[in-house]
């Protein structure tokens, strides 16, 4: 997979979208970003640490904390990969609470849902397998719904906002965290400088260099901060706000669904 690649062979009448800088059907990116995560779920967690220099984790943990989660909430953990943000929420709701990890991908759900069982993660946390553009939840179900490095990788991010705004009940929070821009251009010249490295360590960690080619590609081509906020914003979340981590190359967003 190269950025020379900018077109694959489909007709001009076919509804298209991006899967990295390759413009394709839309019906294709889901099965495409599935065979990625697919490729990659065994290493997932080593090449997160690697790619982020472990800062991922304190991320995840500021995630965790703005999500004012408390006892006896319900927390649905969207595009929730091996389980970090689940493991970090099920104690805040205890046993009176419930924390839902729900994932498209088969290969991420068993990762994660072996990684909290081997931690002991029992009593409080289910698994469901959805997609997060038709969530498979009732209306008003959950407190707060988290999603971390996910919702780049969603053929319809506004069918997806629109779909976790639905299952949120009356004053409940949408925290997500994705990568962003940086707003100094000289960080966003080093970050661009250091993802390049970043297929090279999936080749040779997973023996695939493709999909993290991808991922770097779907960082360029992700809405920024502001945009994704407006996105938000016009899906009916109020009160919305964005956080700038190191200087924006991730970002967490906040989103509230009105009480009325």
């Amino acid at each position: 997979m190269t950025s020379e690649n900018k077109n694959t062979d489909t007709s001009d009448d076919e509804e298209q979208t991006h899967f990295g800088f390759l413009n394709i059907p839309r019906g294709e990116k889901a099965g495409r970003v599935a065979s990625v995560f697919h490729s990659v779920a065994e290493r997932y967690d080593l090449m997160n640490d690697l790619m982020s220099l472990g800062t991922h984790r304190v991320m995840k943990q500021m995630t965790i904390e703005l999500t004012r989660a408390r006892r006896g909430h319900y927390i649905l953990d969207l595009a929730g990969g091996t389980g970090d943000l689940v493991a970090g929420l099920s104690p805040l709701v205890g046993k009176e609470g419930q924390v839902c990890l729900c994932d498209i991908n088969g290969s991420m759900l068993h990762k994660g849902r072996d990684n909290l069982l081997n931690r002991g993660f029992l009593d409080n946390v289910s698994y469901v397998q959805g997609d997060g553009e038709q969530l498979p939840f009732p209306a008003k179900t959950f407190n707060a719904i988290t999603i971390a490095f996910g919702i780049r990788n969603m053929t319809d991010m506004e069918s997806a906002l629109s779909a976790m705004l639905e299952c949120l009940q009356p004053g409940g929070r949408l925290v997500m965290l994705e990568f962003s821009k940086p707003e100094n251009p000289i960080v966003q010249r080093l970050f661009d400088g250091f993802s390049r490295f970043w297929p090279k360590a999936g080749k040779a960690i997973t023996g695939d260099g493709e999909s993290y080619q991808y991922l770097v590609e779907s960082i360029k081509m992700h809405p920024d901060q502001r945009a994704l906020a407006d996105m938000m914003q016009g899906a009916g979340f109020t009160r919305v706000k964005y956080h700038n981590l190191i200087n924006g190359v991730a970002a967490i967003h906040e989103g509230m669904r009105s009480r009325t």
